[in-house]
């Protein structure tokens, strides 16, 4: 359809109509482009994203996929074996450890050991194979007849009929006597000597401190180069028999001065509340923390010890959880009545019973030293003993 415009409108006018119809033609145009560019651009956009998208979860899929496959890896599960091995390793060579280790203790009771060996031996074997299990229980089963070997030793021990019952203590020299207390009646070697006469010395292997393969000497070694009348082992010490004992062979850590007026394991006692014994010149102190005696070089020795059996008098230990204390045998101490000082063993007690043993001979104080197969008495030649070459001894010297 044509436009017609009315007579009376002028050209200009005309003019004006057809330009702004083109404008508007125009305008129309450029939004209807600028619509169908937007959604292009938005429909791109979307499709962008949604690739983008699809690439993450891809991604994460494909990490996730990579992780599980490295959990599964032989790998990883190989790492798990071999912790859980590692453990069954140590938790039975402990185990193995432990039981040679009380077979020794045995062997110095009775001779009456080669079944048993035998049977160490063949559990060995067996944890050689890597049956775990049943390695520990031929061990656990070893390590109870052990014990009860031990028990029925002690069972059995019966103290000499020529021995007299006494239990007072002696003025001097060596005495053997029974001494009866309301536990039981117990053997009992003792050296006694009056500190008015007599030095009491702490000889060492070692000139000074020492952690691991430290020289040991047997008891008669230090009697013989001090000149000593007299002689005891002295601290608990790590034996160079002993597995666990295999990187400080014969060290020990407790805290000591000897004769030469050197100070051991000074450090590593600035807070010990292990107690200790001073030797002065005429008289004996005993202290019941390490960490309450200074480093003083005016006394002729120091030995530090646990537990103290006997303090003013009175019992000071009546047992703990330690099962080597709790067992049986050949107990070593160091005491003092008055100015007489005394050094011996009470056989086929615990530490605990010593504690009872040296309170019903009248001591006014003790203090427990090493055991076992370190055992040895001297006075004039063993007594008990010779017992293993040991780091340290308490020494008798005439003055």
């Amino acid at each position: 359809m044509k436009l017609r415009l009315p007579p009376r409108l002028t050209p200009m006018f005309r003019w004006h109509v057809s330009t702004s119809a083109v404008i508007f033609s125009v305008f129309i145009a450029v939004i209807v482009g600028a619509s169908l560019f937007a959604t292009w651009v938005f429909q791109g956009q979307s499709a962008m994203l949604r690739v983008q998208k699809t690439q993450t979860e891809v991604e994460i899929n494909r990490l996730l996929s990579e992780l599980q496959a490295i959990k599964n890896e032989d790998q990883f599960v190989r790492n798990d074996a071999l912790a859980l091995e590692i453990k069954n390793i140590q938790t039975t060579y402990q185990q193995a450890v432990n039981t040679y280790e009380s077979l020794i203790e045995l062997r110095g009771l009775t001779r009456d050991t080669g079944k048993l060996e035998e049977r160490l031996a063949d559990s060995l074997h067996t944890l050689s194979q890597r049956s775990w299990a049943t390695a520990s229980s031929q061990l656990a089963l070893l390590n109870k007849d052990i014990v009860a070997a031990k028990e029925k030793i002690a069972a059995s021990f019966v103290i000499p009929v020529n021995v007299p019952e006494n239990n007072a203590l002696p003025s001097g020299g060596f005495s053997r006597q029974s001494v009866k207390t309301d536990i039981g009646t117990y053997l009992v070697d003792i050296v006694a000597g009056d500190m008015g006469s007599t030095r009491i010395i702490v000889d060492t292997a070692s000139d000074s401190t020492c952690a691991r393969d430290c020289p040991a000497l047997s008891l008669a070694d230090y009697v013989g180069r001090s000149g000593a009348y007299a002689g005891i082992n002295g601290s608990y010490f790590c034996p160079a028999d002993y597995p666990s004992c295999a990187d400080k062979k014969n060290s020990f850590d407790t805290l000591l001065m000897n004769k030469n007026k050197v100070y051991f394991n000074s450090e590593n006692n600035v807070y010990s509340t292990v107690p200790a014994v001073i030797f002065l010149q005429g008289s004996m102190r005993f202290v019941g923390r390490s960490m309450d005696w200074g480093r003083d070089t005016g006394p002729d020795g120091v030995l530090a010890m646990q537990p103290l059996l006997v303090s003013g008098g009175n019992n000071n230990f009546g047992g703990d959880s330690d099962p080597k204390k709790g067992s049986k045998g050949s107990r070593s101490f160091v005491g003092n009545k008055g100015t007489i000082a005394y050094i011996g063993v009470v056989h086929n007690a615990s530490v605990a019973e010593v504690a009872f043993v040296l309170k019903a001979m009248g001591f006014d104080n003790a203090l427990n030293l090493d055991s076992g197969g370190s055992t040895a008495l001297w006075s004039g030649g063993y007594k008990v003993g010779p017992g293993r070459n040991i780091p340290n001894a308490i020494l008798f010297v005439r003055k």
